[in-house]
């Protein structure tokens, strides 16, 4: 069985994910590149998940501290500022966590979404067939009547006052992981004078879904994985499955098309770690 090379899958990681202090990332401009370049990261590191992440490449791989002032929070400003700007795709997508997606690879995404091309009744179908609560429900729907809100203001037009932090935050990811809304902008409101604002992606994005609709969903998850392994160089058929949240069978579809088409080895050996990996083919031996 091939075996992976961990000092080959090592200098490929430090390359993609801007870890040398010769190729950090040290400005908003340098960011964007980075995003381009990658297709899709994280805002921070995610303990569990081998995937680039801004913070990482403007601050170097170590943890992600609490105090306020550490260089590395500049990413934060960077997010925000660019929030209105459409530079980059940017919502908690992949397993909930803050993502940044650039705006080629944003389609391939969209595609895969419950999203079929009407804001006004996409979101109804999802709610009978039970993939968004009622507080979701609500939340979309006063979007959809009164535009952007910030998140004081929406939790009040939702009619969610009464329920409980958790509810509405949970509302507010299941949308934001399927595509129907996004932050598009910071609000001086509530008690830290900051809060997120929020539109329907379809309407702050009308490009969006259509381009999506010249994608396939067999050709975007093709096009999503192979970035991943561009990224990572080597991991495992479950990183797949649980990064993108998608059924094993369709994950394991994707796979075998792309070890098809010479992007990827199969069935290749981890010195370290053990069950069958796949891999980049110039990272194995």
């Amino acid at each position: 069985m091939p075996s992976i090379n961990l000092e080959y899958l090592k200098a490929h990681r430090t390359r993609t994910f801007c870890l040398l202090p010769s190729n950090r990332v040290s400005n908003p401009a340098g960011a964007l590149d980075f995003v381009n370049a990658r297709g899709f990261v994280y805002f921070w590191p995610i303990k569990g998940v081998n995937l680039p992440s801004l913070w990482a490449a403007v601050a170097g791989d170590r943890p992600v501290p609490d105090e306020h002032d550490d260089p590395g929070h500049v990413t934060w400003g960077w997010k925000d500022a660019a929030l209105p700007k459409k530079i980059w795709y940017y919502g908690k997508i992949l397993r909930r966590k803050a993502t940044f997606i650039s705006l080629e690879i944003a389609p391939y995404f969209y595609a895969l979404s419950e999203n079929y091309g009407s804001p006004e009744e996409d979101y109804l179908v999802a709610y009978e067939e039970g993939q968004l609560t009622q507080a979701a429900k609500q939340v979309y729907e006063a979007l959809l009547d009164k535009g952007a809100l910030d998140t004081i203001s929406l939790r009040k037009s939702a009619r969610l006052l009464n329920a409980k932090e958790s509810e509405f935050n949970r509302a507010l990811e299941d949308l934001q992981k399927d595509f129907k809304i996004m932050p598009v902008g910071i609000a001086e409101v509530g008690a830290w004078k900051y809060a997120y604002r929020y539109d329907i992606t379809a309407r702050h994005m009308p490009e969006l879904p259509e381009k999506a609709r010249l994608i396939g969903e067999a050709e975007a998850r093709q096009k999503l994985v192979e970035l991943y392994f561009r990224s990572v160089g080597a991991a495992q058929l479950r990183d797949v499955t649980r990064l993108f949240s998608w059924p094993p069978e369709l994950a394991k579809r994707t796979v075998e098309r792309l070890v098809q088409s010479g992007a990827i080895f199969d069935r290749v050996a981890h010195p370290t770690f053990k069950g069958e990996w796949l891999a980049l083919k110039e990272l194995v031996n």
